[in-house]
């Protein structure tokens, strides 16, 4: 039975890896070096910490991680605020239909937890969702399941009894291991995500039926 349902929030709950890519590709220019979107695919549903680590590393980068990451995040949040953007259609729909049924929601993203809050303050839902739990707060961010294990302690309900909406293949790997059911949601401005592992695969958030899961 379901008792609670968990959203990752980077194109999911906004389309916003276009920035993530955008501003991820100027921040390597600025550091004196050219990646290309298909190079950062495999980085989407990745913390920034782990994600800058392994560039870092890859390209011999002189700045620490730190010190892009300041740079970087810096460039989101303002990009982010110049932006006339709207949830991703069918979101605000589902979080009505989940309060019907009385089920708790919450957020589980990679982001940091400034820029999970610049979104939701864009988007007035800073009330929606009972729990809000950045991938930087734990041990380890995904693919580990880390994040959704604390989402479903902060809840107070069993891992099996949770769903998950995810684009990513890191992120719905998270979401398995941590023992939950999983919808992959296909969002092309994610790039070429492998969501073979999902329970459900949905192309629009209005497909996502919550009957079925009830009893």
């Amino acid at each position: 039975m379901l008792q609670a349902f968990i959203f990752d929030m980077d194109g999911v709950i906004i389309d916003s890896e276009p920035i993530h890519f955008d501003v991820d590709i100027q921040t390597m220019k600025y550091l004196g070096h050219d990646i290309t979107e298909a190079e950062l695919e495999i980085y989407v549903g990745m913390t920034n910490p782990a994600m800058w680590k392994s560039i870092r590393q890859e390209f011999n980068l002189n700045q620490t991680v730190e010190e892009i990451i300041e740079y970087q995040l810096a460039k989101k949040i303002s990009t982010l605020r110049g932006l006339a953007i709207e949830p991703i259609d069918g979101i605000k729909e589902l979080l009505i239909n989940l309060k019907e049924f009385d089920i708790p929601v919450a957020i589980a993203s990679s982001s940091p937890r400034i820029f999970i809050e610049e979104v939701l303050s864009k988007f007035g839902m800073e009330n929606d969702f009972d729990c809000v739990v950045s991938g930087e707060e734990v041990d380890k961010g995904k693919p580990a399941p880390d994040v959704y294990i604390e989402a479903a302690r902060q809840l107070g309900v069993d891992v099996k009894h949770c769903m998950v909406l995810e684009d990513s293949r890191n992120g719905i790997t998270a979401a398995k291991g941590a023992g939950m059911r999983c919808i992959g949601y296909v969002n092309p401005n994610s790039g070429n995500q492998d969501l073979s592992q999902a329970d459900f695969i949905v192309e629009d958030i209005g497909e996502i039926i919550l009957e079925p899961f009830m009893d």
